[in-house]
């Protein structure tokens, strides 16, 4: 199985993506990009996408992007994630574009920007940082 494939087949067992809407924009090694609308129901108290939706899809598509150097045996789980808030979520969706930092085999240290778009316009409204353990599947 090739890894668009292989990815793409793991991302629509995951229940909390179908329920934000989101999408797998695209694959490539060592890189993946995640879009979600912000929905309604992803809305916080002051109508701005919440910071779960942003951590939610910045985490998945940094794990797919350690998963893109895996062997096919292997999933990934988080070991750690920060997230810096740079802005507020305002617009009609979210992009999160994840990368590989380091790989490793039994860490792999990735990265995830997140952007609001409005209009067509990109605004960074996010960094996550992290840890990816493999793990058989």
């Amino acid at each position: 199985m090739d890894i668009d494939t292989r990815i793409r087949t793991s991302f629509t067992r995951q229940d909390m993506m179908t329920t934000f809407g989101a999408t797998l924009e695209s694959v490539a090694e060592g890189r993946v990009t995640i879009a979600a609308p912000i929905l309604p129901l992803a809305h916080q108290q002051q109508g701005f996408g919440h910071a779960a939706l942003t951590f939610a899809i910045g985490d998945s598509a940094a794990g797919y992007s350690a998963l893109t150097l895996l062997p096919p045996e292997n999933e990934v789980v988080t070991s750690e994630m920060r997230i810096h808030l740079l802005a507020p979520a305002r617009g009609d969706r979210l992009l999160a574009r994840g990368r590989v930092i380091r790989p490793g085999k039994r860490l792999v240290v990735v990265a995830a920007d997140v952007y609001a778009e409005a209009g067509g316009a990109e605004t960074h409204i996010a960094l996550l940082t992290g840890t990816m353990v493999p793990v058989r599947a």
